[in-house]
Formats: C-alpha cells, sequence, structure tokens
C-alpha cells in the first residue's frame, strides 16, 4: 500500500497555528508523513519574516515531520504571481516529488484561499490530490472571489474556519457544495497560548502597570487600498481615539508583511495627547498580545484579529477607518469587501465611547441580521458565482436599503444587476428592456471604437 503524506500550506503565523489547533482537536486522519509548506507573499519577501521566522513557530514545527519553503521550490518566481502552465504541470510535479521525497505517494493538500495563488498553484500541481481548504480570517464568510477550475473545486471535501462569528455560516466554495467544519475554539486558544511563551519582544510592557490599549496595523497600502500617507493618517486616528477614550499607554504593533513601519509620526502625536506609544522591536502576532498582556482594548480596521480578541480572548475591541475603506474599495467585488462589512456592521467604532465600552459579542439576532445583509452583498458581489442569492438580495434590499446601509453597496452596481435601489422606481423598467439594453450596448460599442 502506498504511503500517505499530508501537505499542509501556510503563509501567516495564524495559518499555521489554526492548521496545529485542527490536528490536535483530530480533524485530519492519520499520515505516514506531515509537510509544512510555507510561503511568504511580501511584496519584497526579503524585507518580511517568513512564518518559520516568527517568534513561537518552533512549538508549531513540533507537529510537522518536516517544514518545506515554497519560495525556494519556485524560485526566483514570487508565490503571489507565479502558477505552472499547463504543460508544464507533469514536469514540475515530478520536480517537486523529487526535491520533496515523496515518491510515489499518496497526497492530501490542506490549503488556504485556493482561487489564487499559491493555493491553487499547489493544487494544480498535484492534479489527483483531494484537497481541503481553511480560512483563517473573515473572508470565507463571503462569496469565493472568482470562478474555480472544476478540476480543481470539485476536489475540495471541506472548508475548516476557527468560527471566529458566531452563528454565521461560510459561503466560501458552497458552489461546489463543500461543507464547512469548525475548529474548536479551545484547541486554537491553547495552540495560541503556546506561541505567546516566546519572544521578549512585549517585556517593556509586561511590566506596566496599565494595560495599554493596543493598535493592530494591517496591510493596506501595499495592496493599493490605501496610499501610504492614507494609512498613517488612520493609525493616527486610533492614536487619537484611544487617547480620546482614557487611554495613556498605547502600543502599536505593525502587521508582519506590511512594508516596513515608520512610527515617529504615531509617537509624535501620542505624545502631545498626553500618552506613550510602544512599538515592538521585532515581529509580534497580535494574539501573544492578547495573551500575555492582555489589553485594556484593541483597535483596528477590519482584521480577523479584532474577532479574536473579542470572542476567544473576551476583550473589548472598537474599528475606525471602515467607512472610507467601503466608499474606496474597488472593484466591487474585491474580496476584503466582506471583512469589511463584517467589521463595520457588528463592531463598535471607535469614536463612539458608549458602544466601545459595551463588550459584549454582538447578540444572536445581530448575527441573523447579519447574514441576510451578507447573502445580499454576496450576489452583488459575484451573481454568476451564486445565482440563487437573487431572490435574497431582492428581499433585503427593497426593505432594508437606508442611509445606514447604503455604504455596503454601489447604486452602480444594483442598477446594472437590476436589483432594488439600483435606479429610481419608476424607471425600474428600463435595465430588463431588451431595447434600452441593446441601445446601451451599442453605445458602449461606440465609445470604445
Amino acid at each position: 500500500m502506498p504511503r500517505t503524506t499530508q501537505i499542509f500550506c501556510a503563509s501567516t503565523l495564524y495559518g499555521a497555528a489554526t492548521l496545529a489547533a485542527a490536528l490536535d482537536a483530530g480533524l485530519f486522519e492519520p499520515a505516514d508523513r506531515r509537510l509544512l509548506l510555507v510561503s511568504n507573499g511580501a511584496a519584497i519577501p526579503e524585507t518580511a519574516p517568513a512564518v518559520d521566522a516568527m517568534p513561537g513557530f518552533a512549538r508549531i514545527r513540533e507537529r510537522f515531520d518536516e517544514v518545506l519553503s515554497w519560495n525556494e521550490t519556485i524560485a526566483p518566481f514570487h508565490p503571489g504571481g507565479w502558477s505552472p502552465r499547463a504543460d508544464d504541470v507533469p514536469m514540475w510535479e515530478r520536480y517537486v516529488r523529487l526535491l520533496w521525497g515523496l515518491g510515489d505517494d499518496g497526497v492530501r493538500l490542506v490549503v488556504e484561499s485556493v482561487h489564487a495563488d499559491p493555493a491553487l498553484a499547489v493544487c494544480r500541481l498535484f492534479t489527483d490530490a483531494p484537497v481541503d481548504v481553511y480560512a483563517d480570517g473573515l473572508m470565507g464568510y463571503g462569496p469565493t472571489p472568482g470562478k474555480i477550475d472544476p478540476l480543481v473545486g470539485t476536489r475540495v471535501d471541506r472548508l475548516l474556519h476557527p468560527g471566529l462569528v458566531p452563528g454565521l455560516a461560510p459561503l466560501l466554495l458552497t458552489e461546489f457544495g463543500v461543507p464547512s467544519e469548525e475548529v474548536p475554539a479551545e484547541a486554537l486558544v491553547k495552540v495560541l497560548s503556546e506561541l505567546a511563551r516566546d519572544g521578549d519582544a512585549l517585556a517593556d510592557v509586561e511590566d506596566g502597570a496599565e494595560r495599554p490599549a493596543l493598535l493592530l496595523g494591517q496591510c493596506l497600502s501595499a495592496p493599493g487600498l490605501l496610499t501610504g500617507r492614507e494609512e498613517e493618517e488612520l493609525y493616527l486616528r486610533m492614536v487619537r481615539g484611544a487617547v480620546a477614550l482614557g487611554h495613556r499607554r498605547l502600543l502599536f504593533v505593525p502587521h508582519p508583511a506590511a512594508p516596513a513601519c515608520r512610527p515617529g509620526r504615531l509617537s509624535e502625536e501620542a505624545g502631545r495627547l498626553g500618552a506613550r506609544l510602544t512599538v515592538p522591536e521585532g515581529p509580534v502576532l497580535a494574539e501573544a498580545v492578547f495573551q500575555r498582556v492582555r489589553p485594556a482594548l484593541v483597535v483596528g480596521c477590519f482584521p480577523a484579529a479584532l474577532f479574536t480578541a473579542a470572542g476567544l480572548y473576551g476583550l473589548p475591541v472598537a474599528r475606525v477607518g471602515t467607512d472610507t475603506l467601503l466608499a474606496r474599495l474597488a472593484p466591487y467585488q474585491n474580496g476584503d469587501r466582506v471583512p469589511l462589512t463584517i467589521a463595520d456592521a457588528l463592531l463598535p467604532d471607535l469614536e463612539d465611547a458608549a458602544a466601545v465600552t459595551d463588550r459584549r459579542m454582538p447578540a444572536p439576532e445581530r448575527s441573523a441580521d447579519l447574514a441576510d445583509l451578507l447573502k445580499a452583498v454576496s450576489y452583488v458581489m459575484q451573481p454568476r458565482i451564486h445565482p440563487e442569492l437573487r431572490a435574497d438580495a431582492e428581499h433585503h434590499l427593497s426593505r432594508h436599503l437606508d442611509t445606514r446601509t447604503w455604504r455596503y453597496f454601489k447604486r452602480r452596481r444594483l442598477t446594472s444587476l437590476a436589483l432594488p435601489g439600483g435606479v429610481p422606481a419608476q424607471l425600474s423598467f428600463l435595465p430588463r428592456n431588451a431595447t434600452v439594453r441593446r441601445l446601451a450596448r451599442r453605445a458602449r460599442a461606440l465609445t470604445r471604437r
């Protein structure tokens, strides 16, 4: 009988922790070998620490027989922009099997973000391998960002997720009938507590008598969501908002994959307001701060760590800047729209002091309302992938579209899909009128010419 090998792919330490928690919870069948394939998707990988270079990784390493590097395997190509050509797949599979010592092993893949590289590239290399997908963030609650090759999608057996939003079911890959399975919270907290033991970057913060407010950096300018200056202004808003709530000790943790951070302006602004801001000298996992420092408040834009802080550690959280990003995010089907929508709809605004001091997680009825909202947003994002959601979208838009909820939609997009809110009611017949649509196509053709 051939040997079995499970290959787990991870590009973040939190993702690797999710895999470790799933293993500890017994969510994977026994295998002869378990390999962890790490990738560094930073714009310039040499300037950002890889997963296996992060503090605490050694404790995750114990669960795998070997750690491999995808960056080294495909060098000099970048993990985020390379996938094998169809004609080259057999050659690449033979090369990888030889390089990784797989021989004729039966392979099972466990990947993240199967719609994009490097996960998609790995799935294409092993053409007959069954696949498990895990979502370590909030994008799993939204639609698949694009159409997936059925030769890959039909091989996915299940979607693993940490259940960051209670009562909300993932939508990712449901077009292939993929069921979801939740990674137990207690297993994830146990792994994260192991990671928190390593590293001395938080020693200065732990010594203080006053618990700091934690400001979470995010990788926003590198993918073009904001300019560098706008991202810095967002962090300044975090500083001002936290100080306005009475916090005098601030801890700013940059995102590990973000460009080199210059917190000088943040420290100056904090000092001007009578507070002190600290930045760890090395890379730090936000969850390690939750465990070791127990911050008095966690502030961010829309990172999954906000929901980890609230749901797994019972910490007060606040969001900032989601309204700006919702207005700016383009195209509409950008996968970040779902995490943004969830954060904006469920978490308190940093400038709303009364809401921030309420430490309770959203009530079940709010999660139900969010589920209805996400069905509408998901259909507007990907109508061809989820046509079955059109009735839900029409129902929600016709009853709940107001000055507060307009931020989640774009009138032009609603008009193109002939949905409520797209055009004035008296002209609602126009998008369905064959003559009007034919004239519009001719006008667009003339414009292109």
